[in-house]
């Protein structure tokens, strides 16, 4: 391999948020534990970006900074590279965060008291974006069959149905469960939501990171008529761990839905992203790709290790198929242990942090997420420590 993936970054005391999380769970841990939750990376910066940003900060100054041709040039050139998506400049709106976005979309683009579907479990911001703006929340919960999670389509018809229901926040691929949408499921998704006049805000966030045997499609690829219905999220920062620089694209192709969210920034004063995030982004989609592409067979390669290991050891276990993202969604419900006891034994016994799966709302009960991008040395450290303890905890109970 080209790149480094081996190597860990010390981020202890670094304000880094999954560290800071992680502390508040337990204060006593130390500076050789490494936490599995927050969606962000192990893993250094790509070099060509750090080199890139430190050539700019010799030569740039850090004032006001808009968009350049050249951002959105390589914005454009990586939606169609990437994902085959032929896209326009003026549709691309630059916003410091995917979350923010989308609840400003809830905002902007629906009336107090309507109802917002979501498919549920899901990235849990979901569920506040629509509570916070007084919108109604609709769970269109996701049902699991021979092993895979899929959308149960006549539920989303009845929501869907229902005049007071306006919009379908929707996941693609899907955090936490890991799927990636095929193209038949994505055109009922987009049928339903259009005999139904319900628009679409796709959270797109984690779409270059699909595994080997998968292939994401834009939704908004699916029908140019529905699009315009459609808000789509995308960013670089999960694809290349650039999560604080605060970068994100917002592409609407309507107008009249582009205006109506222009003004929920200008409510918000959000005029421009950082400088840093603009360039960290035109680096990343003009020069990371090798990176990228490494970067998804070490993914790959972690699932396959996790799914084996816990094959061995924990046989009772669910690990799911990992088609998209880097978190790995785990069912831990065989074991008997609920979830308050189960939180308790990884935060305090095993020292090891996932994410619960109860945050992620209805159907996440048992379950846990386990963030896949960082040094197989350090995965399997984790899973020996788990391991240890639930041993300790089966002998206890005879």
């Amino acid at each position: 391999m080209k790149y480094d993936f081996e190597i860990l970054v010390n981020r202890h005391g670094t304000g880094s948020a999954k560290y800071e999380q992680m502390m508040r769970w337990n204060p006593q841990v130390t500076e050789d534990i490494i936490p599995y939750s927050v969606a962000d990376m192990e893993f250094k910066t790509p070099p060509e970006i750090v080199e890139g940003l430190k050539a700019y900060l010799d030569t740039h100054i850090l004032g006001y900074t808009i968009h350049t041709p050249e951002y959105l040039q390589a914005v454009m050139k990586w939606m169609k590279k990437r994902h085959d998506w032929e896209i326009r400049k003026e549709w691309i709106l630059a916003v410091p965060g995917v979350v923010g976005a989308f609840y400003m979309a809830v905002r902007a683009l629906t009336e107090p008291g309507e109802g917002v579907i979501v498919m549920t479990p899901v990235y849990y911001p979901f569920y506040d974006a629509v509570k916070s703006a007084g919108r109604n929340l609709v769970e269109n919960p996701l049902v699991e069959r021979n092993g895979r999670f899929e959308i149960d389509f006549d539920d989303l018809e009845r929501k869907a149905a229902d005049p007071k229901t306006t919009a379908l926040l929707f996941c693609s691929p899907h955090n936490p469960v890991g799927r990636v949408w095929t193209v038949p499921e994505l055109q009922q998704v987009v049928q339903i939501c259009e005999k139904h006049h319900v628009k679409i805000f796709s959270d797109e966030i984690h779409f270059d990171l699909i595994m080997p045997g998968y292939t994401h499609t834009v939704l908004a690829k699916i029908s140019a008529e529905a699009a315009k219905h459609m808000v789509i999220f995308t960013a670089p920062s999960k694809t290349f761990n650039l999560a604080g620089l605060h970068v994100s694209n917002v592409v609407i192709p309507d107008v009249g839905l582009r205006s109506r969210f222009r003004k929920e920034m200008a409510s918000q004063a959000i005029m421009n992203i950082n400088a840093l995030g603009y360039e960290a982004c035109r680096l990343a989609y003009e020069e990371g790709e090798p990176w990228l592409e490494e970067l998804i067979q070490v993914i790959q390669g972690n699932h396959e290790v996790l799914r084996d290991y816990m094959e061995e050891h924990h046989p009772e276990v669910r690990v799911y198929p990992l088609e998209g993202t880097y978190l790995q969604w785990m069912d831990f419900r065989p074991l008997g242990i609920s979830k308050e006891d189960l939180e308790k034994l990884m935060h305090k016994k095993a020292l090891v942090f996932f994410d619960e799966g109860y945050v992620f709302g209805n159907g996440g009960e048992g379950f846990e997420r386990m963030n896949l991008a960082c040094p197989r040395w350090v995965l399997l450290e984790g899973l020996k420590r788990m391991t240890k303890t639930l041993r300790e905890r089966e002998e206890t109970a005879f």
